[in-house]
């Protein structure tokens, strides 16, 4: 039987919205011990912040939306959406997570590459990583 996106994603995304800096965003990321935030514009999804793309250790200043998306609109998948669609649209994209949106476009969770290599390679280095306690 095929695994759902629901199953394997990190539910209660955290977001900020489009006009917080660089800075709050950078903040937030790091209270919640998180590498990226959804960016959302009066609760519509905007794009992803990344950690990657604007390191915390670089001096975050400005507004969120000077950030420019590589594409018009984010790419995003649906909770009864198959784990191997994700996997599909990930590797389109080269993606290394996904937002999770209901139906009606409300945020539920986001699925990563690691939640997808625990899935689907238990066993591997990517996946032993995903699930290590980070505070330890």
């Amino acid at each position: 039987m095929t695994r759902r996106v629901h199953e394997v994603m990190t539910g209660s995304p955290v977001t900020v919205e489009k006009t917080a800096s660089l800075a709050e965003a950078a903040r937030v990321m790091r209270d919640a011990g998180i590498g990226d935030v959804l960016v959302v514009d009066e609760g519509r999804l905007r794009g992803i912040l990344t950690e990657h793309r604007h390191p915390r250790h670089r001096r975050a200043q400005g507004p969120v939306r000077h950030h420019r998306p590589h594409r018009a609109e984010p790419v995003t998948v649906r909770p009864d959406d198959g784990v191997d669609d994700a996997v599909a649209l990930m590797r389109r994209y080269a993606l290394r997570r996904l937002p999770v949106q209901s139906e009606d476009g409300e945020l539920v969770g986001v699925v990563t590459l690691g939640d997808l290599a625990i899935e689907q390679e238990p066993g591997s280095a990517l996946a032993a990583v995903s699930a290590a306690d980070p505070d330890t």
